[in-house]
């Protein structure tokens, strides 16, 4: 990095910090917050309070630490800025919202929300914490704009053990697709220009979900098991791999589904209209997904959206739903998602906000880069009960 290079950088991270600077009140918090972002943003190996504070050339971790559990400000009112910030820099009417969680694993049962339970993340029952994130991608770039921690029952119906990690009496017991639920309804406050919602297996059973999208008129596209109970109208309901022996050999096309670490994700695609109730303008699909080596590898979607909607467009917002892994994957690396130290409930708030905030600088500095974005162009190129587009 050249020294123009590295002022342009540092000028633009000032832009940036400017922007939530007045959410931290008083000089201190803020020159420490200004000195966590930047710790995060550097070539630190383990980005905790110590070493965040030994890039800064703080004698000891005393001050991040303050800076996470006493200091009073806001990560609310700066996670409500950093998507202002995400939604200027990267907004587009193709916009996509991705909501998925991941785990951080954790030692002991002290830990905010902490207990041995499923991470997709490891693949593996394991001692975690879940985190519910909403990630925004369009055209221009991706970004995680929201977050929740997932609090367990053996959790909120314990309130002395809440009370020891800091949790507000107020939380309540909350199930994953009900925080995603939480996170849609900021974006669609906030106006995040958007016309997809996609997720996966996870969120496909919780109705509300899915009718919270209609009723903004934004369409989605939910991963569903291989026995999901697809509605037909009056012809009932089937189960979703029923279908498979249904449909034509012409119905099936060859589409890639962004880009992959090797290239372009190339499946066999068949999109279904589904014959039942829809908004005005709207209509209904399932969409199946074949792995080119394994007929017998089938993925399954329920989608909704707009009726000239075409397959490729579907395939299309399914295939962005990796966006959010790779932006887990980025901000863990880079930015420190995971590498925090902290037990009680604001404090997880605080440093993953910050560390989501500086994922979003590094995101819209790349997408600003003119070979940045002629990559992301790269790999984004791309109707019986249920009529299959042929």
């Amino acid at each position: 990095m050249t020294a123009q290079d590295l002022h342009a950088w540092l000028v633009g991270f000032d832009e940036l910090f400017a922007r939530v600077a007045g959410r931290f009140g008083r000089v201190e918090p803020r020159r420490r917050a200004r000195g966590y972002l930047l710790g995060l943003l550097a070539p630190v190996e383990r980005k905790n309070s110590w070493q965040l504070a030994e890039a800064a050339g703080d004698d000891g971790p005393e001050g991040m630490q303050r800076l996470l559990n006493f200091y009073t400000w806001d990560a609310d009112a700066v996670r409500d800025d950093l998507r202002a910030y995400v939604v200027e820099q990267l907004g587009g009417p193709d916009g996509v919202l991705i909501v998925d969680e991941t785990g951080f694993s954790k030692k002991g049962d002290q830990s905010a929300g902490v207990q041995r339970q499923y991470s997709g993340t490891a693949g593996r029952v394991e001692n975690c914490q879940l985190g519910v994130f909403l990630a925004y991608v369009s055209a221009h770039g991706r970004a995680l704009i929201d977050r929740e921690l997932y609090l367990p029952k053996s959790w909120t119906s314990d309130p002395n053990r809440c009370a020891r990690a800091g949790i507000p009496s107020a939380v309540e017991f909350a199930t994953k697709p009900a925080l995603a639920r939480t996170m849609l309804a900021r974006a669609f406050t906030a106006g995040v220009p958007a016309r997809w919602v996609t997720a996966d297996e996870a969120y496909r059973q919780d109705s509300k979900f899915r009718r919270m999208i209609e009723q903004h008129r934004l369409g989605y596209v939910v991963a569903v098991p291989r026995n999901q109970s697809v509605g037909l109208g009056q012809g009932g309901d089937i189960r979703a791999d029923s279908l498979l022996a249904d449909i034509p050999d012409q119905a099936w096309k060859r589409i890639p589904a962004g880009q992959g670490a090797k290239g372009p994700r190339w499946y066999d695609w068949a999109a279904g209209t589904l014959h039942w109730e829809a908004e005005p303008g709207f209509t209904r699909w399932v969409l199946l997904r074949r792995s080119l080596t394994d007929p017998n590898d089938v993925a399954f979607y329920l989608c909704y959206g707009p009726i000239d909607t075409s397959t490729d467009d579907l395939v299309r917002v399914a295939g962005t739903r990796w966006a959010i892994e790779e932006c887990f994957a980025s901000a863990k690396h880079e930015t420190g998602l995971d590498h925090y130290q902290v037990r009680r409930y604001a404090a997880w708030y605080r440093h993953i906000t910050l560390a989501m905030l500086a994922h979003a600088y590094l995101a819209v500095t790349a997408a600003h880069a003119p070979k940045a974005r002629a990559a992301w162009s790269a790999s984004h190129q791309q109707k019986s009960v249920v009529s299959w587009h042929i």
